[in-house]
């Protein structure tokens, strides 16, 4: 009944942001129109008004939804991309009840001091601050208390939705409605372990360990759980109050190339990358000896890429930024990601007619995240198809690259990427790349070498034809066998006609 209840007040907001015309057979409809109170709004902005209504679990969901711009029209990614984690905080009583739960101990005997007060929150957790007892500054991340059942309920709800979206919209197959609402749970069930999250941070701290480029708070290991996660309290000053910046002497334009430069290093030298490094997310140092570097929150969502990952992303990169589209198409079919019998110059022909009308602008006025998704969605005709992962990227690119030239327009991120991409590839493809491969292979050489003069004995000694030569004198018994047994059954049959002709004479 609960869930009956919860899927009418569904359509009834559906019905009154008049979400009724994302579906073409009920588009039309006059009397469904008649209940629609937001006639005017672009679709995008009743669908994005239309989660907020809903609730945060959904407000989440767009979230996510913004992400694949591979699957859904551009506008509304774009609203999409405006929803934010604006929700009341949970009582404080609650989330003191919830730390002493998770850490076994008091509030008063873990810290010196605690702000009762949540100083974010978000769908999933808030956000308290403290003090331990040594004086180190600290921040509380704490999980909403039966978020999980939540999550779950609406989840659910989510899917049913999903599969009825498909058999109800044709279209809606194109989209992969259960697929997306699949890597929303995914999404949701990284999130809610603050551990992972821990983890993350963790690992992005020690990959940055020294750089003059990016500051990751530390993780305070004893004081987390699966709920709870404790951390450094980090200072800085947004990244989108520029002018409180400029006031605070912090150089702009080498800020936005700075960040272009932290998201080719996650990606290419460490293939770990902060996925969700949108301006609520990243504050700018403004004091002591970090000054003018990013500082990096909320760990949540992260990407990882392969090797091959970024093998591919470098060639793709480097054949763009010179035009060779011919290398752009090989390298998609190298990488097996279109159909072995794709025709590589019909593809070619493809992916230049995306990318000729944009590299005609001044560098300038390019935008390399949305080139890439112009291409996701021209290789959706060959069969192509996106990797998650690639989809991630897409999205932490645009947000780079939006941040990057709104503290700069005229940043050019070809002008700043290149050359780290040549240096890269340099390194894995030249005499560097060699020297890298054989020192990482050395160690398992180490141990394989002294070996190696008792496998040679080994290997000439063993008699390896022995068991081929048993196996073919087997083989020849049996059919020596079967043989024998056809000619008695031949010699059977001829002497039974015989004797059937001597009674008929």
């Amino acid at each position: 009944m609960a869930r009956l209840a919860r899927l009418a007040r569904i359509a009834a907001v559906g019905l009154r942001f008049g979400l009724h015309e994302f579906f073409p057979g009920l588009s039309g409809n006059v009397l469904l129109g008649v209940f629609s109170g937001h006639k005017g709004e672009p679709r995008g902005q009743r669908l994005r008004e239309a989660l907020e209504t809903l609730g945060p679990i959904f407000v989440k969901f767009g979230q996510v939804l913004s992400t694949r711009r591979d699957l859904i029209p551009l506008d509304i990614a774009d609203e999409l991309a405006k929803l934010q984690d604006r929700v009341p905080p949970f009582p404080s009583d609650q989330a003191v009840a919830e730390i002493e739960r998770s850490l076994g101990s008091e509030v008063s005997k873990l810290f010196l001091s605690f702000e009762k007060e949540a100083t974010a929150s978000a769908s999933i957790a808030q956000v308290h601050l403290a003090v331990m007892h040594d004086g180190r500054e600290v921040a509380v991340k704490v999980l909403r208390p039966g978020v999980e059942k939540a999550i779950a309920k609406d989840v659910a709800l989510l899917q049913t939705a999903a599969a009825l979206s498909e058999r109800l919209w044709s279209e809606a197959r194109r989209l992969k409605p259960r697929e997306v609402v699949a890597e929303f749970e995914r999404h949701l069930g990284e999130e809610l372990d603050l551990l992972r999250e821990a983890a993350n941070a963790s690992q992005l701290r020690r990959n940055f360990l020294g750089s003059g480029l990016l500051v990751v708070p530390e993780v305070h290991w004893d004081l987390c759980s699966e709920r709870v996660m404790v951390m450094e309290r980090m200072h800085g000053t947004p990244i989108s109050q520029v002018q409180v910046l400029r006031e605070k002497g912090v150089d702009i334009p080498a800020l936005a190339r700075m960040g272009v430069e932290i998201f080719f290093t996650q990606v290419f030298r460490d293939g770990f990358f902060h996925a969700d490094m949108h301006p609520g997310n990243i504050l700018v140092s403004t004091e002591g000896e970090t000054k003018g570097r990013y500082v990096a929150l909320d760990f949540g969502i992260m990407g990882a890429l392969t090797e091959s990952d970024k093998n591919y992303l470098a060639r793709n990169f480097l054949a763009f930024f010179n035009r060779d589209y011919r290398r752009v198409a090989q390298a998609h079919l190298d990488a097996g990601w279109v159909p072995a019998e794709t025709r590589v110059d019909e593809f070619e022909a493809a992916i230049r007619a995306v990318c000729e009308p944009v590299f005609a602008r001044p560098l300038k006025e390019i935008y390399f995240g949305k080139l890439l998704l112009r291409l996701f969605q021209t290789s959706r005709r060959f069969n192509v198809e996106i990797q998650p992962q690639l989809v991630l990227l897409q999205k932490t690119l645009l947000n780079i690259e939006g941040l990057g030239r709104e503290l700069d327009p005229d940043l050019d991120l070809w002008k700043t990427a290149k050359p780290y991409l040549e240096r890269w590839m340099s390194e894995q493809v030249g005499w560097r790349g060699l020297l890298k491969a054989v020192l990482r292979e050395a160690p398992g050489w180490a141990a394989t070498l002294p070996e190696l003069p008792r496998l040679v004995h080994r290997a000439l000694t063993e008699d390896r034809l022995g068991p081929i030569r048993a196996a073919l004198e087997r083989l020849a018994d049996e059919n020596a066998r079967r043989n024998d047994i056809l000619a008695a059954g031949l010699v059977a049959l001829f002497a039974a006609l015989v004797v059937v002709a001597l009674f008929v004479l």
